[in-house]
């Protein structure tokens, strides 16, 4: 199936951006509430636009629709900055929420690796879904693990999480995973966009 896609993706499948300044303010992202929810790690997630505007962390295919057409939750009305961070993108968003990850090294953090599905349900013709992430907090020891193939290290890359570190990744196409080998939590903010010359833009006028 034929989708919009992104140029700038085409070679890596990720790219980075320059950081946020200044960074997220630390009460709103501790202020959200938060579910237990597992994904590549011991976390738990604070939904901030859910299918349909609940306090969810389930797939938009759940409710008949693809990862895009968010509706705003509770959460939002706490977290003004990151509701402003994800309408500035200007595209289309699907999910958006917070992460909090705890510590994982590098070893057990491979064996939680994967793929997402972010385009179930999204009819061929339109924009491709990605994501996006924020770091909420500091940790330059931590990064992101991407690999082409999952069980083949010479296709992997790495992208460092200090604060306010912006990235985008196909993580239909990557499979990924957070190493955190520190001894806090770690905590970030994760948006599906669809791809579109909004998200372009977006990406264009946020490179280093």
């Amino acid at each position: 199936m034929t989708y919009t896609k992104l140029p700038v993706l085409d070679d890596t499948g990720y790219v980075v951006l320059r950081r946020l300044e200044p960074p997220i303010p630390q009460d709103e992202y501790l202020s959200l509430e938060y579910m237990d929810w597992k994904s590549g790690g011991d976390t738990n997630f604070a939904p901030i636009a859910s299918a349909l505007g609940d306090l969810e962390c389930a797939g938009f295919w759940d409710h008949g629709k693809p990862d895009k057409g968010g509706i705003w939750t509770v959460n939002a009305k706490v977290c003004p900055h990151i509701v402003e961070w994800v309408e500035a993108v200007g595209a289309n968003y699907g999910r958006v929420r917070t992460i909090k990850l705890e510590p994982q090294d590098y070893e057990t953090s491979l064996r939680r690796m994967h793929q997402d599905d972010n385009n179930r349900l999204n009819p061929p013709g339109e924009g491709w879904v990605v994501r996006a992430w924020l770091e909420l907090t500091d940790n330059p020891d931590s990064s992101m693990v991407l690999r082409e193939d999952k069980d083949d290290p010479a296709t992997e890359s790495r992208i460092p999480l200090p604060l306010g570190s912006q990235f985008v990744v196909d993580t239909e196409r990557l499979h990924h995973v957070v190493c955190h080998p520190g001894s806090a939590s770690r905590y970030a903010l994760i948006a599906s966009f669809e791809s579109g010359p909004a998200l372009d833009r977006w990406i264009r006028s946020q490179l280093p």
